[in-house]
């Protein structure tokens, strides 16, 4: 039982590490503020490769192993949440494809998403449908050699950046069950009648943009179709969707991270009383408790990580992982501003913004009540065991 990182996972932490510190703190809560997009932290992390993280090498990828993808996630969290989501949806989609795509689809869209020249997205979301992806109404009809798809997409990230953007349609509204009629398809940004029409303003997760997208009678050619099998859709997103979990769990153990030193160094130079705070059994208590919460959540992800490194289904895994690490995020925030007093609540300190991002993250890739259900029958069936 190894609980440490080998030798090449510490090097590429500490090579983000420097990134991050260098790049994204210094400017994360000005840029926010300002509402810029941050193009020169995305040209950094395209220098690092890491657009290429889960694409493998013979397509000009990192092909890394999952506990190094979850670093990442945690690392650039730390520094602002919002950077992650930039990364995370396009590794969501580039997984995707790695794994479910025809050779043919890979060989024409890895290796440039590989080096962060193409950048990509998922469109699940529906106004209508959300965990209930069986629900789209986003329809895509045959036509010959094209589809012609008709339908409208919600909380795109990457949407105004994603080339190809794949699409979860169904491409046969009679099927049952539902998802027997679903599909992905590779919808090209250069695709008549395919719009980004808003983005969507939000409490937090800033620095990326989320958009509504139409899409309005869009021919897409049949090679598009993800994997050249129709129906397979639903399973395609899901199974991408547990390394999706994986980097919600890793942004929540970089949120709470940062919550916890700002907290912690606020304790020791804040004084009152005639002395640190910190001194204050109140203080030390919630700092421990922050402590307990934070190292927990991060060696439940990098557990889940390890897991899927050895090639199970780790449904289960990923779910109690992102679970435990984004309540600890919304409670490392909550207590980091507890803390900080009247300052945490002030827009010149960094707890502020933590606060409003550690929301996110208990409802991004499933919500946290669903994901507990999905444990529990998992639990129940004999499927996952805990011992």
């Amino acid at each position: 039982m190894d609980f440490g990182l080998n030798d090449e996972q510490r090097l590429f932490r500490q090579t983000l590490r420097d990134f991050v510190d260098r790049e994204i703190v210094p400017v994360a809560r000005d840029w926010e503020r300002e509402g810029r997009y941050p193009s020169e932290i995305v040209a950094g992390m395209r220098e690092l490769g890491l657009f290429g993280l889960v694409i493998p090498e013979e397509y000009g990828g990192l092909g890394a192993d999952n506990v190094s993808f979850a670093l990442t996630f945690e690392e650039i969290s730390r520094g602002w949440m919002g950077i992650a989501g930039i990364l995370g949806s396009h590794s969501v989609s580039s997984w995707m494809l790695a794994h479910h795509g025809t050779e043919e689809q890979k060989r024409r869209y890895l290796p440039e998403l590989a080096t962060g020249e193409r950048r990509t997205g998922i469109a699940l979301t529906e106004p209508g449908a959300g965990t209930d992806l069986q629900g789209i109404s986003t329809v895509a009809e045959r036509d010959g050699d094209t589809y012609v798809v008709n339908g409208t997409k919600m909380w795109i990230t990457n949407a105004r950046y994603a080339d190809p953007l794949p699409v979860l349609v169904k491409t046969d509204t009679s099927a049952r069950p539902a998802h027997r009629g679903m599909s992905i398809l590779l919808v090209e940004a250069s695709s008549e009648g395919f719009e980004v029409t808003a983005d969507i303003g939000k409490l937090g997760y800033k620095g990326t943009e989320s958009c509504e997208v139409v899409l309005t009678d869009v021919r897409v050619p049949a090679s598009q179709l993800l994997g050249g099998v129709e129906g397979r859709g639903l399973q395609q997103a899901l199974s991408a969707l547990e390394t999706g979990r994986i980097n919600i769990a890793a942004r929540s153990v970089g949120v709470a991270q940062r919550a916890y030193d700002e907290a912690l160094k606020y304790a020791r130079e804040r004084t009152a009383f005639g002395g640190p705070i910190g001194d204050f059994q109140a203080i030390q208590l919630r700092l421990a408790e922050m402590a307990v919460q934070l190292q927990s959540a991060r060696l439940m992800t990098y557990w889940a990580a390890s897991r899927m490194d050895e090639g199970v289904r780790m449904d289960t895994e990923s779910g109690m992982a992102k679970i435990a690490a984004s309540e600890a995020a919304l409670s490392c925030a909550m207590d980091a501003m507890r803390i900080h007093g009247g300052y945490g609540y002030s827009t010149e300190f960094e707890v502020e913004r933590l606060y409003r991002d550690a929301p996110l993250m208990s409802i991004g890739e499933g919500t946290n009540d669903v994901l507990r259900t999905v444990v529990a029958k998992s639990l129940l069936a004999g499927k996952a065991v805990i011992s």
